[in-house]
C-alpha cells in the first residue's frame, strides 16, 4: 500500500489563518457597530474594540467574544 502524504501544516501557518479568522470577526462586528452608529470611522470603533489587547489577535478575540464564548459553556483561559 502507498502511503498518503498528508501535508503538515506549520505553526505559522495556523497562525495566519487564525489571525485572518479573528480579522474576520473584528470586521463583522465593526460593521454592524457602524451601521447602529453613523458618522462613527471603521477605524475608530476598531480601536476602541481592540484596545484592551491591542498587541494580539488572540487576545483580542478571548477579550471581545470572551463572554460568547463563555455563555456556550467554554471556558477561556484567564
Amino acid at each position: 500500500m502507498a502511503a498518503k502524504h498528508q501535508r503538515l501544516t506549520t505553526i505559522k501557518e495556523r497562525i495566519e489563518e487564525l489571525r485572518a479568522e479573528i480579522d474576520g470577526i473584528i470586521d463583522t462586528r465593526v460593521v454592524r457597530i457602524a451601521s447602529e452608529n453613523p458618522g462613527v470611522p471603521d477605524g475608530v470603533i476598531r480601536n476602541l474594540l481592540t484596545a484592551r489587547a491591542p498587541s494580539c489577535r488572540c487576545a483580542q478575540y478571548i477579550e471581545l467574544c470572551g463572554a460568547e464564548v463563555e455563555t456556550l459553556g467554554v471556558k477561556t483561559a484567564d
